[in-house]
């Protein structure tokens, strides 16, 4: 018998707050359960040289079914 998928992963749109997202991750069933944040990276050539700057970061949010 196979497994029902309990985790889910919402990442916070760009046009959208956290507020906002956590009341999507509540409207669909599920309860947040841990938050991550992940760097946006720009790649920019300098005299050759690739160098990686943060440009911004994303927020996740890891959930599972109530």
């Amino acid at each position: 018998m196979p497994k029902k998928n309990t985790k889910k992963r919402y990442e916070v749109e760009k046009n959208e707050t956290i507020d906002q997202c956590l009341e999507r991750i509540k409207k669909d069933g599920y309860t947040p359960i841990r938050r991550s944040e992940e760097p946006v990276f720009q790649e920019t050539t300098e005299n050759g040289e690739k160098t990686y700057e943060p440009v911004s970061r994303t927020i996740i949010f890891h959930a599972v079914k109530l």
